[in-house]
């Protein structure tokens, strides 16, 4: 029996392998479904309602639809960066920079401290001989 839900990624995204920004095929890998039956009710509903409802419904899906990550998403840290980069990269850019300066502070603290050392343990010698 297949699962309704895909587990791959949480959320629905646009695939960056679809023919048209990748709705019907985003819509199909988060649903766990064939992209054809996707496609199949898309064009019926088409030819039902009219050329303009559907295609402005299917634009506006896809610019609420995030486009999907490059690379899978594995944990939630990743997850919350990626949904704060596609709202906003101006902030996901500050929050990587925020994070690599205090690595960047942590890995001068513990250059100091072996260098201090490495100083003292230089000086004990020179002074003993």
């Amino acid at each position: 029996m297949r699962k309704f839900f895909s587990d791959k990624h949480q959320g629905i995204y646009r695939s960056r392998n679809g023919v048209i920004l990748g709705v019907c095929r985003g819509l199909s890998d988060h649903f766990n479904l064939d992209v054809f039956w996707f496609r199949i009710i898309l064009v019926i509903v088409f030819i039902i309602s009219g050329v303009w409802p559907i295609l402005i419904l299917y634009f506006v899906a896809s610019l609420f639809m995030k486009p999907e990550p490059v690379h899978p998403i594995q944990t939630d840290d990743e997850q919350a960066f990626y949904d704060t980069y596609t709202s906003s990269r101006h902030q996901a850019t500050r929050h990587l920079r925020h994070r690599f300066e205090d690595l960047e502070r942590r890995i001068r603290r513990m250059e100091d401290s072996v260098t201090d050392r490495e100083f003292d343990w230089d000086r004990k010698l020179n002074n003993g001989l």
